[in-house]
């Protein structure tokens, strides 16, 4: 069993990860929770459901994990008084999912101190649940101005600043509000949830394939990890085994994407400390792996070409050359502007001490993927949870525990190297043979699922549910910027207020996965 409780009784579900799924009732979340937290798991995702059209009521779902693997835990809850205990005493990174949950479904827990709307920007008024089967877009329209209470910090030369949501970059909205003294930090509070697409309703409209496509939307720089850890959900349901070619492949372009995410995540890292050389060159070289991608794959950031039951691409003896010269070309210049970032007392200056997060406080709050391994936080699904073929590949873990720019930066280019690697070895293993995908129309009714990928910020996860006709009932995507965001409000603590943009940088988080 992965956890020891009586009370809970869990069923192994099929699948490509160690995954295990139970109903239990609202009394016993708490205590389950604990459990997990004290034996250093964490919470991954939290969720609602309205499954009143089989007559069953709403449900919370809270997906957990621990050493063991992932728990998934169903919440029925009444329809008269859809309310559930508080969880975010225990993994504060619950908070900001509790009150979204709220906002989409109308289930609410009751117990938690913190009850203001997160996704609800005046665009539905407060009486009404998008994500309830019975919502009226047209009746729901409401002309409320948004008045979100911020926490106000008061005090002896004191002063707001207030950033965004609107920015100077072609980026997502998102509003950040500084309490400062001077020039330090004391306090920032984040909004978010400004565009807040409707990707969870848009779902239950989808066929399997259409589905696909849209969850490789989500957050459009991690498309193959939601693409992914989709189908992986659909595999699951349906009992489906891609073939080896196919999941062969899958890696692959996880690692690629991986590779070209830290390649202009760097550049932008030295181009905000004045560095503008980093800048240029690490996007020459993202630009020519992305160019690399249309030629071979037909798609520079690789959409669309995982789908339920394998892939939609095949890799020639050829193209495979093109790509171990890509790798030769990569870990030559990488290696060389590794040493001039390592080496430039200005940009080191800057990097060491700034954003940091003590592993302590990164293991309170959750910190989860590269932030937080760089903050000792020793998580890689790819390590503890390895789906084929990465059971075959001993990844090694990148970590480091200072937990400053200076940290992530590190993490990034050990990661960086690791990829290539596997890259490599991806390259040497790969058969070929004229199967790229088993068949997967439909799924079976009754259906729930579950799908976990380290993509590069770090554990993407898909959960799916289907309905008496197999059809997809409830969808929900999970970014692992839903555990971070939070954490970032405490790294910028205590730094000069022109520290930001680097200090946010070095983590990068995505607006679009966490504004569905």
């Amino acid at each position: 069993m992965p956890i020891n409780n009586p009370n809970v009784h869990l069923t192994k579900l099929s699948g490509a990860i160690p995954a295990w799924s139970g109903v239990i009732k609202p009394d016993d979340l708490q205590p389950t929770c604990q459990s997990v937290s004290d034996g250093g798991g964490r919470l991954v995702a939290l969720w609602g459901s309205d499954e009143r059209e089989q007559n069953k009521g709403f449900a919370l779902h809270v997906a957990l994990v621990n050493e063991k693997g992932l728990i998934c835990l169903n919440v029925p809850l009444p329809n008269d008084l859809p309310s559930y205990p508080d969880i975010s005493q225990i993994f504060p990174v619950a908070n900001r999912m509790q009150r979204a949950a709220y906002d989409l479904l109308g289930i609410y827990a009751h117990e938690g101190h913190d009850h203001r709307k997160w996704l609800r920007h005046a665009a539905w008024h407060g009486g009404s649940f998008p994500l309830r089967k019975d919502f009226d877009a047209a009746k729901s329209r409401t002309e409320e101005s948004d008045a979100y209470p911020f926490v106000q910090v008061e005090g002896q030369g004191v002063h707001e600043i207030a950033v965004g949501p609107v920015h100077a970059g072609i980026i997502e909205p998102g509003h950040f509000r500084f309490s400062v003294v001077g020039e330090k930090t004391l306090r920032l509070e984040e909004r978010l949830g400004y565009t807040h697409k409707g990707i969870e309703k848009r779902f239950e409209s989808m066929n399997l394939q259409q589905g696909a496509k849209l969850a490789g939307r989500v957050s459009g720089d991690s498309t193959v990890a939601y693409a992914w850890a989709y189908a992986m959900a659909a595999e699951s349901i349906a009992a489906v085994t891609p073939p080896d070619r196919a999941l062969w492949l899958r890696a692959l372009f996880l690692e690629r994407e991986r590779i070209a995410n830290h390649l202009g995540d760097l550049g932008y890292l030295g181009n905000d400390v004045a560095l503008s050389f980093g800048f240029a060159q690490f996007w020459i070289l993202k630009e020519q792996l992305l160019r690399n991608n249309a030629a071979l794959f037909g798609h520079r950031y690789l959409m669309d070409k995982i789908v339920p039951g394998g892939v939609a691409v095949a890799l020639s003896e050829s193209d495979k050359q093109t790509l171990l010269e890509e790798c030769a070309m990569l870990e030559r210049d990488v290696r060389l502007l590794r040493g001039i970032y390592d080496e430039h007392a200005g940009v080191q200056d800057r990097f060491i001490g700034a954003g940091r997060i003590a592993p302590k406080l990164a293991a309170q709050l959750g910190l989860c993927g590269l932030a937080g391994r760089a903050s000792s936080q020793a998580w890689d699904a790819r390590v503890q949870f390895p789906c084929a073929p990465y059971d075959k590949l001993d990844v090694q873990m990148a970590t480091y525990r200072n937990g400053d720019v200076a940290a992530r930066v590190i993490v990034r280019f050990d990661e960086l190297f690791e990829s290539l690697r596997l890259q490599r070895e991806i390259l040497a293993n790969l058969v070929h043979d004229d199967i790229l995908s088993a068949p997967l129309e439909k799924l079976p009714a009754h259906g729930f699922g579950i799908g976990m990928i380290e993509g590069w910020r770090g554990e993407v996860l898909v959960a799916i549910h289907t309905d008496a006709q197999g059809k997809l009932t409830r969808v929900h995507p999970h970014d692992p910027s839903w555990q971070n965001w939070p954490a970032l409000e405490h790294a910028v603590i205590g730094n000069i207020v022109p520290d930001f943009p680097l200090i946010n940088k070095s983590f990068n988080l995505s607006y679009s996965g966490q504004d569905l």
